[in-house]
């Protein structure tokens, strides 16, 4: 059976989902933004704006729910079985959120559902587990004392969403708010809503009480900033720009203290020692700069190379480049991203044309794809220094640019970016340099001859300087959804 599917023929979640059941979409803002599909530039739907009113209507709704559902103080293990159960249907429902992730976002139908939804089930489950195995401590104190490190919920999450793992992302969100005990407003991108729409309308047929996953959407200056200035919202937790982070930051500072998790952007390095392996590497850089067309914020976009092998490493991943065809994201046969939007791609080109001019030189690639919709040209560049605008600013998109060095210590510090640490990558036979390369770079996730994730959960994802703070993922994630309370008890 073949996942490649008609765009026309498919029938799209509309409206918001609040309280278990969609809210239609009304009054001026109702058709706020008209979407257009990466693969062929159409414009097929519009995507309404939710108000200040209706965000606060959503977290209302999420207070009450777990008022009434019990929700956090329910046996643990009620939650593992209910999140169990979404996961279940997440992997049975795969082939129609496939169809609504590719429609309109960056996402491949033919990498979806043993890709990303897959491994958004599992993350499901991977947080469903911990519900009923982390909990408090008891403190070492004197006899007549016990002294207790209670842990509880937040209470209502403020979760926002990017446009490039869409579904993935919310997995990222919701499942660890969720199992320990939380209810969530989210809105994801304006651009890419509708995976995460039917995963939160599996979430109630499984079991979970309505109204403790709510879904608004909208843009950022107006729902986004309605969530993370609501002072009904307990915690935000946000994945997307350096910018957008910081603007949320100054909002809370405004609006009313809370915890905020911020997983931001990344001007990620791949260091390449001259003892590694050649193929390996080249490899591992190309799929991290094609992958989903560069548009992903670990994306290793600067290679720092040894002088003795930049040249053969540049055919290695010219090579690559060359293979690569763009195709619509709904069919199967399709391997790579288009970009997501006409706006992004005019700025990825802004900032290419910037860098030429500033004299680097554009060895494979350095434009749009001969395709209909918004491809661009795999790209590589050379002779650029660290204040190249390409090697400055976090461009996401396939463009990778190429230093070299001939010191171990020179490769740190081209490393080293001044804003940046998300994600680092090295390449080499050496145990010993490579340690010392994980304790020398300035990144949150550090990679040893692989540039990816794996799919072991436990392993948490964060950045370093402004690319973030707070942890996704791995136990870090489950913990950043609970607060801790002190008790001291006299016997």
């Amino acid at each position: 059976m073949t996942l490649s599917f008609d765009p026309n023929t498919v029938d799209l979640p509309k409206g918001h989902f609040i309280g278990g059941r969609t809210i239609s979409a009304s009054g001026p803002t109702s058709g706020g933004l008209t979407l257009h599909r990466p693969s062929d530039g159409e414009a097929f739907a519009d995507c309404p704006i939710a108000s200040a009113d209706l965000v606060d209507q959503a977290v209302e709704t999420a207070h009450k729910a777990l008022k009434d559902s019990g929700w956090a103080s329910q046996r643990p293990r009620e939650r593992t079985k209910v999140l169990h159960r979404w996961a279940d249907l997440i992997e049975q429902e795969a082939p129609t959120i496939a169809r609504f992730e590719a429609l309109c976002s960056t996402r491949p139908v033919g990498q979806l559902i043993q890709g990303d939804i897959a491994i958004t089930a599992e993350q499901i489950r991977f947080f469903a587990e911990f519900a009923d195995k982390e909990g408090g401590d008891v403190a070492p104190t004197s006899d007549g004392e016990l002294g207790m490190i209670l842990t509880e919920p937040h209470g209502v999450v403020g979760a926002i969403t990017p446009w490039n793992f869409p579904l993935n992302m919310a997995g990222w969100k919701l499942g660890p708010a969720l199992a320990a005990g939380n209810a969530v407003v989210l809105k994801p991108s304006e651009m890419t809503p509708y995976s995460t729409l039917y995963v939160a309308e599996l979430a109630v047929r499984a079991g979970l009480p309505a109204g403790l996953v709510n879904i608004v959407l909208g843009d950022g200056p107006t729902t986004g900033q309605a969530i993370t200035s609501h002072p009904g919202i307990d915690k935000v937790s946000f994945t997307g720009s350096t910018r957008a982070g910081s603007d949320i930051m100054e909002t809370i500072a405004r609006s009313g203290i809370k915890p905020v998790t911020l997983e931001l952007g990344g001007k990620s390095p791949q260091v390449v020692f001259a003892d590694a392996n050649l193929e390996k590497a080249a490899d591992a850089i190309a799929a991290s700069i094609l992958s989903n067309a560069g548009q992903a914020c670990v994306a290793g976009s600067r290679v720092v190379v040894e002088a003795s092998i930049a040249e053969a490493l540049t055919a290695a991943l010219v090579t690559r480049m060359e293979r690569v065809k763009p195709g619509f994201t709904w069919d199967e046969a399709t391997q790579y991203s288009p970009i997501i939007s006409e706006t992004q791609i005019n700025r990825m080109e802004s900032i290419l044309a910037a860098s030429r001019a500033q004299g680097a030189d554009c060895v494979i690639g350095g434009g749009r794809m001969d395709h209909p919709g918004y491809f661009h040209a795999p790209t590589l560049l050379t002779g650029v220094d660290h204040t190249n605008p390409a090697v400055v600013e976090e461009i996401f998109g396939p463009i990778l640019t190429l230093q070299t060095f001939t010191e171990e210590e020179e490769a740190f510090a081209i490393a080293d970016h001044p804003v940046y640490g998300l994600a680092a990558g090295v390449f080499t036979r050496d145990l010993s340099r490579a340690m010392r390369a994980t304790r020398r770079l300035q990144a949150g996730t550090v990679w040893v001859n692989r540039y990816s994730r794996s799919r072991d959960h436990i392993l948490p994802t964060g950045g370093f300087k402004r690319s973030g703070i707070g942890k996704d993922l791995g136990r870090e994630a489950y913990e950043a959804n609970l607060r801790r309370k002190t008790v001291l008890i006299t016997l």
